[in-house]
């Protein structure tokens, strides 16, 4: 699936990847915070909702960077 094998496109990438771990690493901690106190269940539905579509395209960029291997 990898599509460009230019070293700036894969730094790139690599970075976005990154990007996206830290902000799902930090909403682990926030639903975690949000679960620890009675309240806004409608925050803590739409914090997961977020954490899906990043772990989606979390998933998506490692497929980028991982080469295409002949068949």
């Amino acid at each position: 699936m990898n599509a460009s094998t230019d070293p700036t496109e894969l730094a790139r990438i690599a970075m976005r990847l990154l990007e996206l771990q830290q902000e799902h690493r930090d909403l682990d901690v926030a639903i975690a915070g949000l679960q620890a106190a009675p309240g806004d269940d409608l925050a803590v539905k739409r914090l997961k909702k977020r954490k899906l579509q990043l772990k989606d395209c979390i998933a998506r960029l490692e497929s980028a960077l991982i080469p295409d291997e002949p068949a």
